[in-house]
């Protein structure tokens, strides 16, 4: 029986072609205000980076608050200076703990999706 043996270069284009498959997607790279941060003062919007530029057409950001009530003003959109960045407004806040939920459709046509919680304290 002959034995079958993989070829170094064989192996790590292998290697290469499934870990370039997950940087299609657009995952969060950095908001503000920061993923379970603490905050003196309530934000006027939410803004997250992506690791790959959105498609803001089939995008959003939710904002809820501790009774599971959407409290952002609905109009996620994307930054005219940076495409990977989308943002949605929000009204005056009162204190309290909130619920960031994110759904992106990167131009590549990948989904995915995500949460975090930031708090305004008084």
């Amino acid at each position: 029986m002959k034995s079958r043996t993989i070829s170094p270069i064989t192996f790590v284009l292998g290697i290469l072609a499934i870990g370039t498959s997950a940087f299609g997607h657009a995952f969060l790279d950095r908001s503000e205000p920061h993923v379970g941060s603490t905050i003196g003062k309530a934000p006027t919007s939410v803004a997250i980076w992506y690791t790959q530029q959105p498609e803001p057409a089939f995008s959003r950001i939710e904002v809820y608050n501790s009774d599971g009530k959407q409290v952002d003003n609905k109009d996620t959109h994307a930054d005219d200076k940076d495409p990977r960045e989308l943002l949605v407004s929000l009204p005056d806040l009162p204190a309290g703990t909130y619920k960031v939920v994110w759904h992106v459709l990167s131009v590549d046509t990948h989904k995915t999706q995500g949460d975090f919680k930031f708090t305004i304290q008084p």
